[in-house]
């Protein structure tokens, strides 16, 4: 690809980007200021720190937007290293918080390092393959290897545990890795064998079987397991067409757990009502739209792979956590892309859409020339 040569960033994602951080900012405000008053006597706890990693993120969006991407393929090695570092490093140092590993304090904040190892499975990926060419469809040579390296940044984010993130980071991988050209019959039989593995930690630990109980059936434990999906449920039916109106949510007074985190959606749809989440949803797959279209007009395959990732990262976010509080998906605790509270999970949203935005300004100029070249 010709760095040099770069055109505009798609606007429309561009705007839709600033569009959901905006009102991802409303709402974690709304949703959040009963528990931040009552945890910080400060009902601008959450929203203004939320604010500060929104700063840092967008300012991480315009830097990325200019990189050339080439760049991306150095930074590889030193990227995988230092995510299976954090990885590590998490686990044994950082405190227990409800039972998992997967935060460490920095400055006052926490950080998570399995939100950047999203990003460094894609990068890993996309550069692998476009190195390896036709190798990657070798089963012992190409798919192997690359198959051991993000199964062991699997297995380390499994261990926090994090089983959303797993199952995330394996939507990813595999998406590109077919985008990639890697043999589907390799990848079927790869994924057949893992599926006693998937059902074991499915059914391994406790609490992982509560949460399979619950979204099958509810109101069985309507005080226990069932109790969060319950008064997600509320929230909706309490919210109807038109909703309640910003700010006048009953759930959220110490009703429905994690209220501005995992279930900010269900907030949304007591506030909005049914008029408020369609357009939300509707915003979101404009965004999913714009990314797959940025992806698809690139002149370069490690630019295509770079893209289907960053996008299938952000679909699968917003897929398992609007499926978990509407009661169609399991709880995984999923932060809902560019909306729930959480720093980490919007720094690497917003980052990794700078470089969505950086492959849709490189297509411009060689569609251009297309263009005149036709002409002639």
């Amino acid at each position: 690809m010709n760095e040099k040569r770069k055109g505009r960033p798609d606007f429309l994602l561009l705007f839709l980007t600033f569009f959901l951080v905006g009102f991802g900012l409303i709402m974690i405000f709304s949703a959040s200021y009963p528990i931040a008053i009552a945890k910080h006597d400060y009902s601008w706890h959450y929203v203004m720190k939320q604010g500060i990693f929104a700063f840092f993120g967008l300012f991480l969006m315009f830097v990325f937007m200019s990189v050339p991407l080439e760049r991306w393929k150095k930074a590889s090695p030193l990227l995988l290293l230092l995510t299976l570092l954090m990885l590590a490093f998490v686990l044994v140092r950082s405190g227990d918080v409800n039972g998992a590993r997967r935060w460490f304090a920095l400055g006052g904040f926490t950080l998570q390092p399995s939100e950047l190892a999203k990003l460094t499975v894609i990068v890993y990926l996309a550069t692998i393959i476009s190195r390896k060419g036709e190798q990657i469809r070798d089963f012992r040579r190409g798919l192997i290897p690359v198959v051991t390296v993000v199964g062991l940044i699997l297995l380390l984010v499994l261990k926090q545990p994090d089983f959303g993130t797993v199952l995330i980071l394996a939507g990813m991988a595999v998406t590109i890795l077919l985008v990639g050209d890697a043999d589907l019959r390799h990848l079927f039989l790869l994924g057949l064998s893992l599926v006693p593995i998937f059902l074991y930690l499915a059914f391994s630990k406790s609490y992982r079987l509560n949460r399979i109980n619950s979204f099958l059936s509810p109101f069985d434990d309507p005080e226990g397991s069932g109790y969060q999906l319950i008064q997600s449920l509320d929230a909706f039916k309490h919210g109807g067409f038109t909703g309640t109106g910003i700010g006048h949510s009953i759930q959220k007074i110490f009703y429905l757990p994690e209220a501005h985190t995992d279930f900010i959606f269900a907030v949304i749809g007591e506030e909005l009502g049914f008029v408020g989440t369609s357009l939300l949803i509707i915003t979101f797959f404009l965004f999913i739209w714009r990314g797959f279209r940025a992806a698809l007009k690139s002149n370069d395959f490690y630019a295509l792979m770079l893209g289907i990732g960053i996008v299938m990262m952000i679909f699968l976010q917003f897929l398992l956590n609007v499926g978990a509080a509407v009661g169609v998906l399991p709880i995984t605790g999923v932060p809902l892309p560019f909306i729930s509270y959480g720093g980490s999970s919007l720094v690497l949203c917003l980052a990794s859409t700078g470089i969505l935005l950086n492959i849709s300004r490189a297509s411009h100029p060689k569609r251009q020339e297309n263009r005149r070249n036709s002409k002639k």
